[in-house]
């Protein structure tokens, strides 16, 4: 398996490096029998761009925790991902919002390391092509991620 991230940090928050988010990846595609060449961007902001990004994307006007881009979704919104060792899959885009990730840490009572490695888990299985749309998308994808943060130890 290889995989190529870009990370980002726009924010005063600068716990956070590539190799953190790589170990979560690397759990993830593990945990899933994933063996490729996968390539995506890790970016943390703030609120204002979260805000601005969930706004003109989504037609959402409010900040979020995460919002992820999938550069292989299909015109239903699915994604079909492909493992190849030889051709990279650009998987697309995460974006973080650190402030949200903070308050939610504090709110769920729980540490910021587990709540960014919630946010990064959950924004990586979107571009994987997984979603909680339906009930049943529900309980895989809310599943893997449970499994993901045990293994995580968080």
């Amino acid at each position: 398996m290889e995989i190529e991230l870009s990370f980002q940090n726009n924010t005063e928050l600068k716990t956070y490096n590539e190799d953190y988010f790589l170990n979560i990846a690397e759990t993830i595609f593990k945990h899933l029998n994933l063996d490729g060449y996968f390539i995506f961007e890790i970016n943390l902001v703030t609120k204002e761009e979260i805000h601005r990004i969930n706004r003109e994307y989504r037609k959402i006007d409010r900040p979020t925790d995460v919002i992820s881009f999938a550069f292989e979704d299909d015109f239903e919104g699915e994604t079909k991902i492909v493992a190849s060792k030889d051709l990279p899959r650009d998987l697309g885009e995460i974006f973080i919002c650190s402030d949200v990730c903070i308050n939610q840490a504090k709110e769920y009572g729980h540490s910021l390391d587990r709540e960014m490695s919630f946010l990064t888990c959950h924004g990586l299985l979107h571009l994987l092509g997984y979603d909680h749309m339906t009930k049943e998308d529900e309980e895989v994808m809310f599943g893997i991620q449970n499994k993901v943060m045990d293994l995580l130890k968080l």
